[in-house]
């Protein structure tokens, strides 16, 4: 083969690698520039290679979470903060119920006292007026008895007993009692009342010597104190001065 044959082969061998090289180019498919999260366009121009922050996206995603949990805990603390202001309103409004309620209990228990003490002592003026009318009549009977006995004497001593006792029946149905000391009885300041003063010797000091006027109750309220004397020793008084 001649010089000339070689160089027009080798011409069509190397126009024939061209055809398939381009073939193969048009063939390739086209890259979006990024390969594997590499920059393409970087690497040809020799530059290098950039990554992506992840911390910089991780700190854009833990920033709403961090809100998130800071208004949870703010939810949380004015939830806290209502229930112990309703918890308290409770308790005050259960006091005030426990106040009411015993305010009133008071009340209807002075209002069954008060009306138990209008029933037992509606009568007292009444009985007030009949204890002088008792007075009289036992100075009658005491005076009729003191003077000289007959027989109209001693009927009239006898109407005056049986209107007596007919009037202390009466009181005892009304439970009115005669508060009426003993001689030698102690002084008692709620039940007695003490006139005067008189020495003797035979009773002891402080201690009833003589009973005055009886004294009356009804239904244990003292109506009247008895009046009485009340014994000193002899010449006490003096002495002291």
């Amino acid at each position: 083969m001649t010089r000339t044959g070689k160089d027009n082969s080798q011409k069509n061998d190397e126009i024939a690698s061209s055809e398939v090289v381009d073939e193969l180019e048009l063939n390739k498919p086209q890259a979006d520039g990024t390969d594997d999260g590499v920059d393409v366009s970087a690497v040809s121009s020799g530059g290098s290679k950039t990554t992506p922050e992840p911390a910089a996206e991780a700190d854009g995603q833990s920033t709403p979470a961090k809100d998130s949990t800071e208004l949870a805990a703010e939810g949380s603390a004015e939830s806290a903060d209502e229930i112990t202001a309703l918890l308290d309103q409770v308790a005050e409004y259960q006091d005030s119920y426990l106040r009411a309620k015993a305010e009133v209990d008071n009340i209807r228990k002075r209002a069954e006292t008060e009306v138990a003490n209008a029933r037992k002592f509606a009568l007292e003026a009444f009985i007030r007026e009949l204890l002088t009318v008792k007075d009289s009549l036992e100075m009658a009977l005491a005076v009729d008895q003191q003077s000289d006995s007959g027989a109209g004497n001693h009927r009239v001593s006898e109407g005056l007993e049986l209107i007596l006792r007919q009037m202390e029946s009466v009181f005892a149905n009304f439970s009115v009692e005669t508060v009426e000391p003993e001689v030698g009885d102690k002084l008692d300041p709620d039940q007695h009342q003490a006139m005067s003063v008189e020495e003797s010797q035979d009773i002891p000091p402080n201690c009833v010597s003589k009973v005055i006027q009886k004294g009356y109750s009804l239904n244990n309220r003292l109506l009247r104190p008895a009046m009485v004397l009340v014994a000193k020793l002899p010449g006490e008084t003096a002495e002291k001065g």
